[in-house]
């Protein structure tokens, strides 16, 4: 059985867009040929995919680095450099991403759903573009944009309809084995199941499948993080159904009352909100149930079963089957649909000033990086381009907000320049 990995991180590189090109026509007959430097081609962006067949995030674990390729060069004749190829990076659905401070930006929780975690560069303009009236010549060009470089989180929560919830050695592992094609890891210890096992228990009739977890056991102080307890609770937020399983064995160290209300106090102080999810309390190895009535007529079950002989499995199955039927139909028109076209974060526009020291001033932003990337910042008419952009993007105004003054030095990018209200 391959290692369950919930948790992880990504390093998104996406490719850097291709420069233009400066050139100017050479051919015969023709004495003063013009500009003809084509653009660069854009970078390939890296995209997260939800697929359904992938468990874990343990393709993440030793190597969390994912690479698109960068476009290519413009070219003479007017020639467009090509577009870099995008990656597609495949994870489990129900993946969460988050920043590297565990900011929420995006959860993938129907199959496809798809996410842009790094945007390529766009590719330069070539010469050919900045030709006008009075500029027949441009002898520069727009260097390619640098592809967005960034790390983020991924946290895994299941995606099943029903949640097994217990002690250690309650039999929920046995359980799933018996209504599902799941073969977890079973043996009489705490603690045998380190990992979440899914199960699809399959349904007669027009009802669909389900899919069952058999999430590891939970111990008393587990919404306060201890023992693996955040790491267990997390997957079951998005079932559906939950069932509280109870062990009726006289072997238990906690009457069947104690059990259900330590179990709901967790998932309580967890996410209290999980509580009012349709749930079942069930009773676990009824072919061992001790002898004593008054003990367990304590608690209200909706069902006693037996993992080993099977008593009221089928019984089980079908409550399960009618609760996650209910379920889908009322969330139904809720769901992401998995259709959907990838999904773009928002990039900030603009640019920002910082005060870096006495009257020098850095400048960062999308924008004001893309504005000063020309090829030759020795040509005053790339000056000229150049200061067009930034006033329009409100420097001047910027740099007056931060404090700065006549003489005062200001970094973008490469560039620098003393600047003058």
């Amino acid at each position: 059985m391959s290692e369950f990995i919930d948790e992880a991180q990504l390093h998104a590189k996406a490719g850097n867009g291709g420069a233009g090109a400066v050139s100017f026509r050479r051919e015969a007959h023709v004495s003063k040929g013009g500009p003809d430097g084509g653009d660069g081609g854009d970078g390939g962006d890296v995209l997260l995919k939800a697929s359904s067949r992938i468990s874990s995030l343990l393709a993440f674990r030793d190597q969390p680095f994912r690479r698109a390729d960068s476009g290519a060069h413009g070219s003479s004749k007017n020639k467009f450099g090509r577009r870099g190829q995008s990656t597609v990076v495949n994870v489990p659905v129900g993946t969460v991403i988050k920043t590297v401070e565990n900011e929420i930006l995006q959860e993938l929780v129907t199959e496809n759903q798809t996410w842009v975690a790094a945007r390529g560069g766009r590719g330069g303009f070539g010469n050919a573009r900045f030709l006008t009236n009075q500029r027949r010549a441009p002898g520069f060009a727009e260097q390619g944009e640098a592809g967005e470089d960034i790390w983020y989180n991924l946290e895994l929560k299941l995606m099943a309809d029903v949640a097994l919830v217990g002690f250690p050695n309650v039999g929920k592992s046995t359980l799933i084995s018996a209504i599902s094609n799941a073969k977890p890891k079973i043996a009489n210890y705490p603690f045998t199941t380190l990992r979440p096992n899914l199960g699809v228990v399959k349904t007669e009739g027009e009802i669909s499948d389900f899919v069952v977890a058999d999430i590891p056991g939970l111990v008393q102080g587990a919404a306060d993080g201890k023992g693996l307890g955040h790491k267990f609770l997390r997957h079951i937020e998005r079932a559906l159904v939950l069932v509280f399983l109870v062990d009726l064995s006289p072997f238990c160290d906690k009457s069947p009352l104690e059990q259900v209300k330590i179990l709901k106090a967790e998932v309580r102080k967890y996410r209290k909100e999980l509580l009012a999810r349709p749930s079942l309390i069930v009773g676990s190895k009824f072919d061992q149930k001790q002898d004593d009535n008054a003990i367990l007529s304590t608690v209200k079950f909706d069902l006693q079963i037996s993992s080993i002989t099977r008593y009221n499995l089928d019984k089980l199955v079908f409550k399960l089957t009618d609760l996650v039927a209910k379920q889908k139909f009322e969330f139904a028109d809720r769901q992401v649909n998995s259709d959907e076209e990838a999904v773009y974060k928002p990039i900030p526009k603009g640019l920002k000033v910082t005060k870096t020291d006495d009257n020098t001033f850095l400048v960062t932003g999308r924008d004001a990086i893309q504005a000063i990337g020309l090829s030759d910042l020795n040509d005053p008419e790339a000056i000229s381009i150049i200061d067009k952009r930034l006033n329009k993007l409100n420097l001047n105004k910027e740099l007056l907000k931060a404090g700065a003054e006549s003489g005062a030095t200001v970094i973008v990018g490469d560039f620098s320049f003393t600047w003058e209200p």
